[in-house]
């Protein structure tokens, strides 16, 4: 493939993670009507069971109390206790319900952008990227994303304004054990940055890693026949191997150290509690003999240090299961990059603003001293020239690599030229939309694609209105009517994936049928009948020249018998046109064309 596969794309570029951060929440900001009662519901589900502390305190201290145990104001602080722990689990299932449905709506907008842009996308990015890896952005990535918003999102919502609520009544329970989370939280926050900025280059390895393993085995699984038909089997196994241990290793190195942040902050947080729990049982026995007055900033009672361990642990398990959710977020932020990178890749080169529509093309064709290569160091086509007449037939011969298909990729506008121009009834073709440039082309490629659908449906691909009547022409003109008709279902027999339920040459010629069916002025067969056998093909071309009046054909063919009878033939090598004529005329000069002829029929 020109240009060579880019498996895994350019996953290993570091990216802003305030800038990825601020796009997920303009997806976020964009469902408002979704985010606002989950906000809504977070806040009120925390704040009710951060009130469940302070009724069981003040139960305890009525037990505890030196009057002796006050059990109306225990039971009032139980049922309040209750109350507001059953209304946060309600409120907590109610926030889930509406954060699922929240991602989902995210995620399905991010896919379909994901997928509009790379409609857009020239050819060439197709030509450098592994479709197996792209195949990964928009399944695994966006899994990935959607499972860090339905969850990982609720989480840190939550985790909020846990940690504030707890901290505010940690502050008004007793100052001075405060000051144990001085010095606990800086190592925590401290330790997870230094995690978090070592581990994010490994869960986007992770990634790349990923790509390239569906990459190879998106590339082995089409091409399942040769590897069979060399027994290369264990080769390819070989390989892929090699591409799993890769991605094996990559997850390994990414969850391994992902893991470690967890523990290690579990055990800062186990450590805080450990101090609070010291200081405020020293506390305790000073406010019980009285060195501390009630009412003192260092009084503090049972309850009080049952409060307050209580909201230390509320307090230090959100940082805790942030810890825990980091590995997550960095895998999220990772596959959320490479989302992004194909959202942001810029489309075809959009067209000039005084471009014209192509209309009514009369199919007068004129390349004029066009240089052009796919890379600036490398050029592939030198000064090329050619002029097709309305109605004419121009074929294109030459050993492969010499620029056959460039040439077609160059008339359809896939790629632009470097110098020189090419004109479509005198104009030049970049001041030609696209759209209605390559409406007014037909192609039948070497590689046919056939969609699941019924065979009507694949026919009238580049006519959806077309009737029955017509297809049945044009099924009948391709020489494919009748095994159309043995089947059961007929034109409405069902394809499977690609066509993979009917054999190679009736796939081609159902894409011949589809490319006759439209009513354009030009028309191209890359290799258009390479999948049939002789006798068919000889069919085929006779019905062909028919429906070929007065329409322009550019056709490449390897078999010199199906180009006999073009207007022109041009003799491509190494990019330039070294013989042109036709039949008898390049037969006459006994050149290349002449030898290359000599070779197939001798």
């Amino acid at each position: 493939m020109r240009g060579g596969r880019n498996a895994g794309g350019d996953g290993t570029r570091p990216r802003n993670v305030g800038n990825i951060i601020r796009r997920l929440l303009h997806y976020v900001v964009s469902y408002w009507y979704l985010a606002l009662p989950a906000l809504a519901f977070s806040l009120l589900s925390n704040h009710l069971a951060l009130l469940g502390p302070r009724y069981l305190g003040t139960a305890i201290d009525a037990i505890s109390d030196e009057r002796g145990v006050q059990m109306d104001i225990v039971m009032e602080n139980f049922v309040y206790m209750l109350i507001c722990y059953v209304a946060s689990a309600i409120l907590a299932y109610l926030l889930t319900l509406t954060m699922v449905t929240l991602s989902q709506r995210i995620t399905y907008r991010m896919r379909r952008q994901l997928f509009e842009n790379l409609t857009s996308l020239p050819v060439s990015y197709f030509d450098t990227h592994a479709t197996g890896d792209i195949i990964s952005r928009i399944s695994y990535d966006i899994d990935t994303v959607n499972a860090s918003l339905s969850t990982d999102m609720v989480q840190v919502l939550s985790s909020i304004y846990t940690v504030v609520g707890s901290l505010y009544f940690m502050f008004v329970i007793s100052k001075p054990l405060i000051l144990v989370f001085v010095i606990t939280v800086p190592i925590s926050i401290l330790f997870t940055r230094h995690k978090a900025k070592r581990i994010q280059p490994l869960f986007r390895k992770r990634s790349q890693k990923l790509g390239e393993l569906n990459g190879f085995a998106e590339e082995m699984l089409s091409g399942a026949k040769s590897i069979s038909a060399y027994g290369r089997e264990g080769v390819i196994t070989g390989r892929f191997d090699r591409h799993n241990q890769e991605a094996v290793n990559a997850y390994y190195a990414a969850d391994y150290y992902g893991a470690m942040i967890g523990p290690s902050v579990n055990f800062i947080n186990n450590l805080s509690l450990s101090l609070v729990m010291i200081f405020g049982g020293i506390l305790y026995l000073y406010s019980q003999n009285g060195t501390t007055p009630p009412g003192s900033a260092w009084f503090i009672t049972i309850g009080g240090i049952t409060q307050f361990v209580m909201y230390s642990r509320k307090f230090a398990g959100p940082i805790n299961e942030f810890a825990n959710i980091l590995s997550e977020f960095q895998s999220a932020f990772t596959a959320a990059e490479r989302i992004f990178r194909i959202i942001d890749e810029k489309p075809e080169e959009p067209d000039a603003p005084d471009a014209e529509v192509l209309t009514h093309a009369a199919g007068d064709v004129e390349v004029r001293n066009v240089h052009f290569g796919y890379t600036p160091d490398k050029v592939i086509l030198h000064n090329l020239s050619l002029h097709a007449r309305p109605g004419q037939t121009i074929a294109i011969v030459g050993p492969t690599g010499a620029g056959k298909t460039t040439i077609i990729n160059l008339l359809m506008r896939f790629y632009d030229v470097n110098t020189g121009q090419i004109l479509v009834d005198g104009r030049e073709i970049r001041d030609i939309t696209r759209d209605s440039l390559r409406a007014a082309y037909t192609m039948v490629l070497q590689d046919t694609w056939l969609f699941y659908g019924t065979i009507f449906e694949n026919i009238t691909y580049g006519r959806e209105d077309a009737t029955m009547e017509e297809v049945v022409a044009a099924a009948k003109a391709a020489k494919i009517h009748g095994f159309i008709e043995r089947l059961p279902d007929g034109y409405n027999t069902l394809l499977s994936d690609d066509g993979i339920n009917i054999s190679k040459g009736q796939k081609q010629l159902i894409t011949i049928a589809r490319a006759m069916l439209p009513k354009t002025s030009m028309l191209i067969l890359d290799e258009a009948t390479s999948n049939v056998d002789s006798r068919t093909e000889i069919k085929i071309q006779e019905a062909m020249a028919c429906l070929m009046e007065n329409r322009t054909c550019f056709v490449i063919a390897h078999r010199l018998s199906t180009i006999q009878n073009a207007d022109l033939i041009l003799v491509v090598r190494d990019g330039n046109v070294i013989e042109q004529g036709n039949h008898e005329q390049l037969m006459r000069q006994g050149g290349f064309y002449a030898a290359l002829y000599q070779s197939q029929f001798s």
